[in-house]
């Protein structure tokens, strides 16, 4: 087995993306916590601690444990940038790599827009690698990147702006959601502003918005999306097809008669854990066991603070039912005052099963568990009705809100 890598062994969650920012965000959590449990009290978190920590969770950028794992692993690591050359071949700097199966996991770049990309900026990769807190801070977009870097920047000392040209944050994730963070964030001291795009930018910075407003800031930090590294491989001499997202693939993560493509660049869904449950069915494959994807329940978990964390789907001819975080026993021996948070569920009338999940609150991404297995089993809500949950958790909400969807559907 050969590995292709221009960059860093491990990619981009390793090094710019989950890792670091789970890492930095988990120090302005506890300190926030602090803030809103009695008795106790926090001071901003000390940066150089912080930067530390990120710094130590990355190896300083440093791949080498990485690079000896694959050497565990009986893996030849080749440096540089691969393209095929025909059917069964791939070139790195003029030398010829011979395969059986070629598997394609170049993932996704961040996409900057052309009214910003002439002006000095951040992506995610400078701000998860940065040793300084800017005295003021634009994030331009609010997706999950976004959402997330703004309330840690603010949280560390920054005046933060967060301007988004749809009409709430986290656009694809349902609007209770989005609703929340934006009065969180505002608590939060961040400066919300929904439905304004950025018409220019100058050095400096400052940035003319689509509301007549001008805004001057120390740093910018575009998170306005990603899109797949399909550039230069010349996989079409293989007969694969890049369409709009990235590489098509089939059920099985096929792209073409002997090669497969994972992860960001088949651009299906964007998510870590989904690039290694793809890389888990081509190996299957691989192995002669036909397997085929299944992304009725893909969970995603933005972690924020409160965290959102959602599974399934929840548009269209669906029911719901909601119960509030606050009307569930363990939010009061969490913190107080407690933050507000809920839980949604989804359900269809007419196979009465679940088949979606919105989660706001704390460590909601760990126990959104249960909502994961329940979508991608089908359970029907009677059972799900009748599962004990431990007392006091944040999980018991979903019992009541279970007792509240079957009401709906009785």
């Amino acid at each position: 087995m050969t590995l292709v890598e221009s960059r860093l062994v491990g990619g981009e969650c390793s090094y710019y993306a989950c890792m670091p920012t789970k890492t930095m965000l988990r120090a302005t959590e506890l300190s926030a916590s602090l803030d809103r449990a009695p008795g106790l009290g926090a001071e901003r978190p000390d940066a150089a601690g912080v930067w530390s920590w990120r710094d130590w969770m990355t190896s300083d950028w440093d791949d080498a444990g990485q690079v000896a794992w694959l050497e565990e692993q009986n893996c030849s690591l080749v440096r540089g940038e691969a393209q095929v050359a025909r059917p069964g071949v791939v070139t790195v700097g003029g030398q010829e790599l011979r395969y059986d199966a070629l598997v394609v996991a170049t993932g996704s770049r961040p996409v900057v827009p052309d009214g910003v990309a002439g002006v000095e900026h951040w992506t995610n990769r400078e701000a998860t690698s940065t040793h300084e807190v800017p005295e003021s801070l634009a994030v331009l977009g609010s997706g999950p990147v976004g959402a997330e870097l703004a309330q840690f920047f603010a949280r560390m000392g920054s005046r933060v702006t967060v301007i988004e040209r749809g009409e709430r944050l986290l656009g694809r994730v349902h609007a209770d959601a989005g609703a929340l963070l934006a009065d969180v964030f505002r608590d939060d001291g961040i400066d919300v502003r929904l439905g304004v795009s950025v018409e220019g930018a100058e050095p400096g910075i400052r940035l003319s918005l689509s509301d007549g407003s001008t805004l001057d800031c120390e740093r910018l930090l575009v998170a306005t999306g990603r899109t797949a590294n399909t550039d230069g491989l010349n996989l079409e001499a293989v007969g694969c097809t890049i369409g709009r997202r990235g590489v098509e693939v089939d059920d099985r993560c096929r792209a073409a008669d002997g090669v497969w493509a994972i992860g960001d660049v088949n651009g299906i869904a964007q998510f870590t854990h989904v690039g290694k449950y793809q890389a888990r069915v081509v190996a299957a494959n691989l192995c002669g066991r036909e397997t085929r994807a299944d992304y009725r329940a893909i969970p995603a978990g933005i972690f924020t603070d409160p965290e959102i964390a959602t599974v399934g789907r929840t548009e269209g001819e669906l029911v719901s039912a909601r119960w509030e975080l606050s009307a569930t026993p363990r939010t009061s021996t969490y913190e107080k005052p407690a933050r507000d948070g809920f839980v949604r569920l989804f359900a269809d009338p007419a196979e009465r099963v679940l088949v979606g999940a919105v989660a706001v609150g704390p460590q909601a991404t760990e126990w959104l568990g249960q909502l994961t297995l329940a979508v991608r089993s089908a359970t029907p809500v009677d059972v799900l009705l009748d599962t004990i949950q431990p007392y006091p958790t944040f999980s018991e909400a979903i019992f009541f809100a279970l007792r509240e969807l079957a009401d709906q559907i009785s």
